[in-house]
């Protein structure tokens, strides 16, 4: 296991500019341990452009107000396959079905985490700004300049070495780049304001724009300003505006006032045009008659702003500064081409083609730089779904999932974004319609089944998300309580109406439930259709027979029929694992107990072990030989979920009786999240348990939304370390599965 230097060690290398020798040979030819000077004057591009031109402002404003809106969020990620479609499906072009089709990746391949010190140091990257000015401020500089500089700092020693506990962003127009020779072009930054100052390359994230031009001095380690192709359109823009206030100030007055009889003087002629100025010049004075006591005559010799096409010369640069930053000109108020649906495209326009590669840009510079000092598999992503310019009617998108027939309905709930249900399973199979007919039969024949549905039960279930012990009686609620090994029964009310279910008290319920569940080692009180018996019953003779009855190799029915119901588990849970040659999660788990039996009969498995912990002791393969050896444990659940724990503790002592959600299982559960305590695997199948009975109440209720800790569903969701902890259980339990 690598030392922390040695990670630390690797971080700073996969953050260094350090390119290789041979290419380093190859592309500088005078480069020393030097300053490497821009050729660009950036001071122009901002004093010239921002600061004295209203269109590239209002550009400039345009692209960092529509980025703002934009969310960030920190993932865990759990397949890197997956993550790089997603990542190749967002680079590109997006509208309606690439969200929708990049959500379904993203379920896949990331885990969202909550409470970071990512999300803290991006929410307040320095005392001065928050994020929204901070990166208000990156991609402005970056758009005037072609640069952004972000230097991070923090601590030297202590526990968070390495990592950072500020961001700036630094002025591009001061940035200078400092080579340490061929063998390290960036060596480091320097600035030169109020004095010099050096900053090393590995503290400085210097996200640039394409720059073609190689001159063998390093010059193209800076990136180019948009600024400096359009420069001829800027200078335009900013000459027409110019000469436009000049016309305005002198009312396109422009030629010689002279005396028709020659007798003006110098003084005179002086005189006359400082008293012109003062009274006949300027807009307060337009239209105004002049008189004078001699004959004067006027010669012009100026050209007014219809000879001159100003409007013209002035539109056009407007459009070439539009186009150079891929924003829509309808933008800027330009009402020749403005329409309700123009403007409604060229909004759509704006984010696909100047915001979204902005934020792609700088997102995957920070992932390189900035995401790997937090833990080696986190990352960061912008939610483009929430632009609604993105977005096509609702009323389209229903429809396509319609008509989408090869789609799950669970798979169409992920699509718009309403999660899985995990109730209903039968909303995990395909729904073909009845009229499709295979091409190769002339003759179908749809076998009709008798099915008897209590739709008064069905419809009063679904007003209590997660659970299936609800009733529209007394007497089937006590009924259960019977059967769960007690008595009694406790009333809800949803929507109106009165549903019982079984014990005085949900708590005494939810404790019954997990005994029932967990505690219950007699496999014969499982429910096991009689044709199952007897197939089990049947391989199990025969494989008792072929062995001699041999302690060390002998099986018993419920034993096999632990690794049956192993086998469908793993069907229902990683359906992706499953050769395509299995039709159904019954086939798979007696696939599974064969191969039970042959590691049982002949000491190896034909392919991954499983189940040892059921094989009988002798066995060469049987973990209960080895009673010294420690259990598994996992304890590398995410901190989100330690987090979620953490609060309802605190809620409970803050709020005493307030919070009445939570079994004493689930509390206990709660303060082991709290301690980071190690999960054993039947702790880890605990909980996924719960968390698929309990679906729906990681959301908190309407009514509570000002008192959260008065939800009992929210809470008892909380205290086994919400969304965070079950998509992780999901995870680790697949791979232990694999």
């Amino acid at each position: 296991m690598a030392s922390l230097f040695d990670r630390f060690k690797s971080l700073l290398i996969k953050n260094s500019q350090q390119t290789a020798a041979q290419y380093n040979r190859a592309i500088y030819n005078w480069l020393g341990d030097s300053i490497v000077w821009n050729p660009e004057n950036d001071d122009s591009y901002i004093t010239e452009g921002y600061r004295k031109n209203a269109t590239i402002y209002s550009l400039i404003n345009l692209i960092t107000k529509a980025a703002t809106t934009i969310p960030f969020q920190v993932y865990e990620k759990t397949n890197e396959n997956d993550y790089k479609r997603y990542k190749a499906m967002t680079s590109g072009t997006m509208d309606a079905s690439t969200i929708h089709k990049a959500a379904m990746l993203q379920k896949r391949s990331l885990v969202e985490l909550e409470d970071t010190e990512l999300h803290k140091l991006l929410e307040r990257p320095n005392p001065a700004q928050s994020y929204n000015s901070f990166i208000t401020e990156l991609i402005a500089f970056g758009k005037l300049t072609g640069n952004r500089y972000i230097y991070g700092i923090g601590p030297d020693t202590g526990a968070n070495v390495g990592k950072y506990s500020e961001l700036y962003v630094m002025p591009s127009q001061i940035m200078e780049i400092v080579s340490g020779g061929m063998m390290q072009p960036v060596a480091k930054y320097k600035i030169e304001y109020n004095g010099t100052y050096e900053i090393p390359a590995t503290e400085i994230c210097h996200i640039k724009d394409f720059n073609p031009y190689y001159d063998g001095t390093g010059s193209h380690l800076y990136g180019q300003s948009p600024l400096r192709a359009g420069l001829r359109s800027l200078t335009t823009n900013n000459e027409a505006t110019q000469t436009g206030v000049k016309y305005l100030q002198n009312q396109t007055a422009r030629g010689l006032l002279m005396s028709d009889e020659g007798d003006i003087n110098e003084v005179q002629a002086q005189q006359l045009k400082d008293k012109f100025r003062k009274q006949f010049q300027g807009s307060d004075n337009a239209g105004d008659v002049i008189i004078t006591p001699k004959k004067l005559s006027w010669v012009n010799f100026g050209l007014n702003a219809a000879d001159v096409s100003l409007i013209e010369q002035y539109n056009a640069s407007i459009k070439d500064l539009c186009n150079i930053y891929n924003v829509p000109v309808q933008l800027l108020n330009n009402t020749d081409s403005a329409s309700y649906n123009n403007m409604k495209e060229a909004k759509k326009a704006l984010y696909q083609n100047a915001v979204i590669p902005e934020l792609l840009k700088i997102k995957d510079e920070l992932n390189r730089w900035l995401a790997p000092k937090y833990g080696e598999k986190l990352c960061i992503e912008f939610d483009f779904s929430v632009v609604p310019e993105l977005q096509e009617e609702t009323d389209k998108v229903v429809d396509q999932l319609t008509k989408a027939w090869w789609l799950t309905p669970n798979e169409k709930r992920a699509a718009m974004n309403y999660g899985k249900d995990e109730q209903t399973s039968q909303l995990d199979d395909y729904f073909i319609p009845a009229n499709l007919i295979p091409i190769q039969s002339n003759d179908v024949e749809m076998p009709v089944e008798n099915i008897d549905v209590d739709v008064n039960k069905f419809l009063n279930k679904s007003l209590v998300p997660g659970m299936t012990d609800v009733f529209t009686t007394i007497e089937e609620a006590e009924e259960r309580a019977e059967e769960l090994g007690g008595s009694g029964h406790h009333e809800h009310e949803f929507d109106g109406d009165v549903v019982y279910m079984p014990f005085e008290s949900h708590d005494d319920y939810q404790s019954a439930i997990e005994e029932s569940k967990y505690h219950h080692d007699d496999d014969e009180q499982k429910q096991m259709s009689a044709r199952l018996r007897k197939a089990l019953k049947k391989k199990a003779d025969d494989h008792n027979e072929a062995v001699n009855n041999a302690a060390s190799k002998k099986t018993t029915v419920a034993t096999l029929f632990k690794v049956y119901e192993r086998g469908i588990g793993a069907y229902r849970t990683n359906p992706s694992s499953v050769r395509p040659s299995v039709s159904s999660p019954e086939m798979w788990a007696m696939a599974r107990v064969n191969s039970y039996l042959y590691a049982l009969r002949n000491g190896k498995f034909r392919s991954g072990k499983h189940d040892t912990d059921l094989l009988p002791e002798g066995h060469p393969m049987s973990s209960k030989d080895k009673p010294t050896e420690k259990a598994e444990t996992f304890s590398d659940y995410p901190q989100t979920a330690t987090n979620n724990a953490k609060r309802m503790l605190e809620w409970r002592e803050k709020y005493g009786d307030e919070v009445r959600a939570g079994t004493p299982t689930g509390w206990r559960r709660a303060s082991m999240l709290a301690n980071r305590a190690p999960l054993t695997i039947e702790m880890l199948n605990r909980i996924k348990s719960f968390f698929a009975r309990h679906e729906g109440n990681q959301t908190i209720a309407d009514r509570y939304k000002e008192t959260p800790w008065r939800d009992n569903g929210f809470v008892s969701w909380n205290l086994w370390g919400g969304t965070a902890m079950r998509d992780w259980v999901n995870k680790k339990l697949n791979e232990i599965n694999d």
